[in-house]
């Protein structure tokens, strides 16, 4: 009152002026609209008591002490924020609030409601409104309060958590400090004297007694690796320039090599190419233990009279016991994906190399694809981890990528990246095995998405005298391939051939080994007589058989699909799923006709033994019956190389319907055959004979222009032999199915034609068809004919 009212002396009366307060001037505040949230918190707040010099303390205590809880579902408050993109804000005038409480059924709705919707929109607010017989504005402050409450409630609940975890860590602190001033030794119990040594140096004494547990594992792994005693380094090591051939150690890890007698592991590089200096090294620890842990278990397979394998009735095929091989071994890389199936298989054999040549061959990516060729379709080395110790491959372990296939459409290509460990465990003792991996050197993830898991598999390598000087030395060698695959994306006809192991088994391996051998022995022979020339020259020898080769790989290339040409499937609605049509441009592309190219190939089953079948392709009288280039006669052998000792393993030169216009014939017919234990191969490709004649006189074969067109015949992987007396063989051979009683062959026919000779010219369904229709032509001639000889069984 002493600083409103003001007293006035006038004719003995006194008199009270009242001061009339002035109102403060109003202020404009503009909040943008990502503001608007505070504001109407803020604003909220502002309306939940009074605001001014009079008011009771222990009313606002309650408040602060009640927060929204009192307020939120009984009442609301005549104001509020209109949903503009800016707002006026105004700092009210001192006044006293009206509150207006709901009703508790309008609080019961209310509450519904906010349990289904916390953030009603315009619509729902009016309806709600006009249900409860309230102001649209009393429904959206209510809803306003009711989510502030909220969020206190789950801000107070958290700090509670918060402030009792950090009361916990503060307690464990403490106890840590304690046990730190006063430690116990481990021996007797009693309190250990450790005097004056801080907790850094307490943790660095851990920290090395790990780093030893650390260093003995690592010295127990090279021992395996290497095959003798490693000790670890007592003395510390002078700092040293860093060299490419880096000693076996745990970069991470700080300490140094391994002592080695002199002679260090060397391991590859471990920072990456592009690798900063400042990055951390890869730590190829994990890698090297895979390899050790696939080497035992390849060697343990190797071992003859072995319980983890079964010899079938008739004393030839060994096939896996799962129950053994699960009770010996632990899976090296993880439990089979789910849809797989595992194939698994052991043979032994001599092979005319000797064993450190073999070695070599299986440890470069180049010679290993030439010494495999329709086995593998592509093969590169991707990261060196050791090369060996000294100039050997003891020791040597490589990261690869290969890409394996089956010479048939029906039967995807198998893509597998892999670890490959070389160890000589004696005089003339190798082994090399393979083992999948699923991440690289960078730690990633390889690929989600895998037709293939390649679990240790290789070959043990034995040399022994025999004698057999002219040809080179013999080998024992003892291969084993195991593997777990999508059965899935296999075509029924093909899936009893992969089961049995004769699609990647590890007869077809050896088989291939041999043939291959074989075939580089009989090369080093006398030279090659021909028709027309008295001697075939050495110079022209060697690019007849590189033009062969060249042949022979793009053949196999189109009939697989793998990475090596690029195709483009063709999805064509009157053609079947089992054959496979592509498409490729070929431009400026040396030893390939310019223009568009078209490939097709499919298999199908025959009711013959696959000798047989391999015997009727291959014979030059019987070829009229199915080939449209030997112009309705037979076909004379011009020249004859050798591959090997059957003389179905060989390259030759081929004129077809010699008999009756010699003089007309332009066109010759290379062709490459050969059969092994795991099927046969006939490839052929007409050329003109001046470009034939360049290459037999030592000519660059690599710009003679050929496109192979062929067949592979491959048992169809069922233990029977014939049909049991039945004489229902046509019908099968009609339908392209094979009967579960007997046995037969799976055929498989491809060509590849030019369509078009301009690149960027557009294929047309006439093309297609015509190719469709020389498939079909060709199949029901084969048919016709082995019906008519009675080749079948």
């Amino acid at each position: 009152m002493d600083n409103q009212h003001e007293r006035v002396s006038m004719d003995e009366r006194v008199l009270v002026e009242e001061k009339v307060p002035v109102q403060p001037l109003v202020q404009v505040i503009r909040v943008p609209v990502e503001e608007m949230d505070s504001v109407e918190e803020r604003d909220s707040a502002e309306e939940s008591f009074p605001v001014g010099g009079n008011y009771d303390p222990s009313v606002m205590g309650r408040i602060s002490e009640d927060g929204y809880e009192s307020m939120s579902g009984s009442g609301n408050l005549d104001g509020g924020l209109e949903d503009e993109q800016e707002t006026l804000v105004l700092e009210r005038p001192i006044k006293k609030l009206k509150y207006h409480r709901h009703t508790p059924e309008q609080i019961n709705e209310l509450e519904t409601c906010f349990k289904e919707c916390p953030h009603p929109d315009e619509k729902q607010r009016l309806e709600l409104s006009r249900k409860l017989n309230l102001e649209p504005r009393q429904v959206k402050f209510w809803f306003q309060n009711r989510r502030t409450q909220m969020k206190n409630q789950l801000e107070r609940h958290e700090n509670i958590m918060l402030r009792q975890e950090n009361d916990k860590l503060r307690v464990e602190n403490v106890a840590i400090k304690e046990a730190v001033r006063n430690p116990i030794c481990n021996h007797c119990g009693g309190v250990a004297m450790l005097g004056n040594i801080t907790i850094e140096e307490n943790q660095l004494r851990i920290e090395n007694t790990q780093l030893r547990e650390e260093l003995s594992r690592i010295c127990g792994l090279a021992e395996k690796f290497l095959g003798r005693p490693v000790t670890p380094l007592r003395s510390p090591l002078a700092p040293q320039r860093p060299s490419s051939n880096l000693e076996f150690e745990v970069s991470r890890n700080g300490f140094s090599g391994l002592s080695l007698g002199g002679n260090p592991l060397p391991m590859g590089p471990l920072t990456r190419p592009g690798m900063m200096a400042l990055e951390k090294p890869f730590d190829s620890s994990m890698f090297v233990e895979l390899a050790v842990t696939a080497m035992d278990e390849l060697l343990r397979l190797a071992q003859a009279d072995s319980p983890i394998w079964m010899t079938s009735l008739d004393g030839g095929k060994e096939t896996l016991n799962p129950v053994e091989y699960m009770r010996a071994f632990s899976p090296c890389i993880g439990l089979k994906p789910s849809g797989f199936v595992s194939e698994a298989s052991r043979v032994t054999g001599t092979v005319m190399i000797n064993s450190l040549a073999l070695v070599e061959t299986l440890m470069d990516a180049t010679r290993w694809v030439q010494m495999f060729p329709c086995v593998i379709a592509k093969a590169s080395i991707t990261d060196v981890l050791s090369s060996g110790i000294g100039r050997t491959r003891h020791g040597a372990l490589q990261l690869m990528h290969a890409e394996f296939q089956v010479l048939s459409p029906l039967v995807p290509v198998r893509q597998v990246k892999f670890l490959r460990f070389c160890k000589q465990h004696g005089e003339g003792l190798w082994a090399v095995v393979d083992v999948s991996i699923d991440t690289d050197l960078d730690g990633a993830s390889i690929n989600s998405f895998v037709n293939c898991r390649r679990l240790p598999s290789g070959c043990v390598v034995q040399d022994f005298s025999n004698g057999y000087s002219r040809l080179g030395e013999m080998d024992a060698v003892t291969w084993i391939e195991h593997s777990e695959y999508d059965e899935s994306a296999v075509h029924y006809l093909y899936r009893s051939l992969l089961s049995s192991g004769l699609g990647f088994g590890a007869l077809r391996w050896l088989a291939t080994l041999q043939r291959q051998c074989e075939n580089i022995a009989i090369l080093l022979s006398s030279p090659i007589t021909c028709e027309d020339h008295p001697v075939l020259p050495p110079t022209g020898r060697r690019s007849l058989l590189q033009l062969a080769n060249r042949m022979r790989d793009n053949f196999c290339a189109g009939v697989c699909a793998s990475t090596v040409r690029m195709w483009n499937k063709l999805h064509v609605a009157s053609l079947g799923d089992d054959i496979k049509v592509m498409t490729r441009k070929s431009l400026d592309i040396p030893g390939e006709p310019p223009g568009v190219i078209l490939c097709a190939a499919t298999s199908v089953w025959m009711p013959v033994m696959h000798q047989q079948l391999f015997s009727f392709l291959r014979d030059e009288r019987q070829r009229t019956k199915w080939d449209v280039l030997s112009n309705g006669g037979p076909m004379q052998e011009m020249i004859h190389i050798p591959k090997g000792q059957s003389s179905c393993n060989c390259v030759s030169i081929l004129r077809p319907n010699a008999a009756r216009n010699q003089s007309e014939s332009s066109m010759l017919i290379l062709q490459e055959t050969w059969a092994d234990a795991s099927g046969g191969l006939i490839v052929y490709a007409p050329l003109d004979i001046a470009s034939l004649r360049a290459v037999m006189t030592g000519g660059d074969s690599s710009f003679v222009a050929l496109l192979p067109s062929g067949f592979t015949i491959v048992p169809d992987g069922s233990s029977g032999s014939g049909y049991g007396g039945s004489n229902d063989w046509s019908g099968r051979l009609a339908r392209g199915v094979c009967s579960s009683k007997g046995s037969g062959s799976l055929l498989t026919v491809a060509f590849q034609i030019l369509v078009n000779g301009l690149p960027m010219a557009k294929l047309n369904v006439e093309s297609v068809e015509t190719v469709n229709s020389l498939l079909s032509c060709t199949i029901d001639k084969i048919k016709s004919a082995i019906s008519s000889a009675q080749l079948v069984g």
